[in-house]
């Protein structure tokens, strides 16, 4: 009888939204030594944006979006949302999906603080 290729603790086993996750952790703590308010806010993955209404008319095939946010309000915290779907389609590798993630952060937490994304992150669009 064969065994799994990897146990469960080898990077190996970790699913594709698992190591999305895992990008999209290691850009906020890059963010977080420079900007440590970011402690203060919630970043999730969803697989892909929702359609709900009026938000279908302001789509076009070429505008989905990479991200979002959710500004903090009624004793919640903000939120940072990055989609992994739109994220994976526009990426052919892991370095570039790394990069690109951490753009989509930058952007995100930029327009929750009220900031350009290159106060937020100096090497901003250098890639």
């Amino acid at each position: 009888m064969r065994g799994p290729v990897a146990p469960p603790q080898v990077p190996l086993a970790a699913s594709r939204a698992e190591v999305f996750a895992d990008l999209v952790q290691d850009s906020v703590e890059r963010l977080e030594r420079r900007w440590p308010q970011l402690a203060d806010m919630d970043f999730l993955v969803l697989e892909v944006p929702r359609l709900e209404g009026r938000d279908t008319e302001a789509w076009s095939d070429e505008a989905v979006p990479l991200g979002g946010i959710i500004p903090a309000r009624d004793g919640l915290r903000a939120r940072v949302v990055v989609y992994r779907r739109p994220v994976e389609i526009r990426t052919k590798g892991r370095d570039e999906r790394a990069a690109l993630v951490h753009e989509v952060v930058v952007e995100q937490v930029a327009e929750l603080l009220g900031l350009t994304p290159e106060t937020v992150d100096p090497r901003y669009g250098e890639d």
